[in-house]
Parts: C-alpha cells; structure tokens; sequence
C-alpha cells in the first residue's frame, strides 16, 4: 500500500509532457489537450443539432468554431497579460505574440501563459459579432454551445495536470502529489484534476441534464457562467496563487476575483429573467 501510495505522489515526475523535441522546438501534450477540447465540445454541438430542434446548418456551426477558436486564443492571451502580468508585458511587447524570446540568446519559448477568463471573454465576444452578422439568436445560439463547453475544458487541465503547471497549495492529505517544477519539493494538492472533475465532468453532467428545459434564453449561459465561477472559486482555495501576484486583499487570488465578477453578472442575469416570467 505504502508503494502504491508513493508511485501515486510522485506520479507527476513520470510523465514527460513533451511528445516530439526538435532542437528547441517542443510540441507538447498540452497543445493536443486544445485540440482535443475543441474537438469533443464540435462533436456534442454536433449531436445537439441532429437530436434537437436548433434550425442551425452543419456549415454555420463550422463558420462558428473558427470565429470561437480564434476568440479563445486572442481573448486568453491578452487576459492573461493584462490580468496577470501587465507590467512584465508592458516592456516586453513582442513576447505577447512571437514564440521566441532574445533574453539570454535567442530561443523558442511557445506561448506562455493563457488565462480561461480572458479566454471566455474572447470567445463571448466573437460569438456576439458572429451571431450579429449571422442574424441568430445570441442568447439561444450561446444556450447550444456552452452546454458542452465543460467536457471539452477537461482536456485543458488534464493538459495542465501533464505539464505540471497550476498546482495546487502545500498539503498533507495522502492523495497530494510532488510536482517537478516546484522548487520547494513539497506535498502539493493536485488542483488541476480537482478542476477537470468538477469544473469539467461534474459542470458538464449539471448543464447537459437540463439542457432541453423550457428555459429563456440565456438562461443555460447564465447557469455556466454562476456554475463555473462558483466552483472555480472554492477550487482556487487549494490551487497555489500566482507567485508574481501572491493573494489579494491578503486571502484572494487573482483568479477568485475574477469569478466572482463572473458569479455576479451571471446572478443579474438570472433575475432579470425571473422577474420577466412573473
């Protein structure tokens, strides 16, 4: 058992997150995580379009992706320099854009650092003017999409969990996990698969259980976002806080204030259409 246990702890240290290595160029697993993630969440709009009365052509809900993958990378790489690290940023412009960097020799570095927040805002964005240009319905066009956006996020932090990044606080609990890039060698929460299970699977199984209720418009929308902002919150409880911005207000992380902006719009939103149905 005490085997079993370690080989569990140390289950991080074994995996290389590298698929193929050329020079200093890397394709990682986490880069096929997002590809797989957009795939599963096509395949179940997909289903959703042949078993339910949506109106949607095969061809528009293609158009769509590619306005939303497009929203997805461009929302989270600017959210997370202006949301995390706008002053590293801000006298380093380039490295937002170009996979490289001249800092002690040129070298390919990918692109470090997404943020899911400024992620969900691209892809709302994109999806406004879509549907404006498209005349659908916003609301009821974003009802279809978000219901499986959940099982797609998985991918993304199984992706995390592989690259050993987004750990989770120092703990004691048996089932903590030591990370390679944690310099301090410690016991670690594995918060990247708290999140996939109940930002993923468990938002997932909520959003697509009750995705054929008479609903208005929005309201599946509004259900994610309070859904993924509430959980996301008590998650980040267990997930070490960014070492360059450290807590909040001395007990939030940057990511617990941004749900909670979330949580809240999602709430406006649920009782205005309350107390448009009374």
């Amino acid at each position: 058992m005490d085997e079993l246990l370690q080989r569990w702890q140390n289950l991080p240290a074994s995996i290389d997150p590298v698929l193929i290595s050329v020079g200093s160029f890397q394709l990682r697993y986490y880069s096929l995580m997002y590809l797989a993630a957009f795939l599963c969440t096509y395949l179940l709009v997909m289903y959703r379009l042949r078993t339910e009365r949506y109106g949607y052509s095969k061809e528009t809900i293609q158009d769509f992706f590619i306005w939303a993958i497009v929203g997805l990378l461009v929302g989270a790489r600017l959210g997370y320099v202006l949301f995390y690290d706008v002053s590293y940023f801000a006298v380093r412009p380039l490295e937002i854009v170009l996979p490289f960097t001249w800092s002690g020799g040129f070298r390919f570095t990918g692109i470090s650092g997404l943020s899911y927040h400024g992620g969900a805002l691209g892809v709302f964005l994109a999806t406004f003017f879509f549907c404006r240009r498209r005349k659908v319905r916003f609301f009821r066009f974003m009802d279809l999409i978000v219901s499986a956006v959940p099982l797609g996020y998985t991918f993304g932090r199984v992706g995390n969990f592989i690259n050993g990044e987004l750990y989770g606080r120092v703990t004691t609990v048996p089932w903590g996990m030591y990370f390679p890039a944690d310099v301090t060698k410690s016991l670690r929460h594995p918060s990247q698969l708290y999140e996939a299970f109940f930002e993923g699977l468990l938002l997932f199984a909520l959003l697509w259980s009750v995705r054929k209720r008479d609903w208005k418009e929005g309201s599946i929308l509004a259900l994610y976002v309070a859904g993924y902002g509430t959980v996301r919150f008590f998650i980040e409880f267990f997930r070490e806080a960014d070492a360059h911005l450290g807590l909040l207000f001395g007990f939030l992380t940057m990511g617990q204030v941004l749900c909670l902006v979330m949580v809240a719009g999602a709430t406006v939103w649920i009782l205005i259409c309350k107390r448009q149905k009374t």
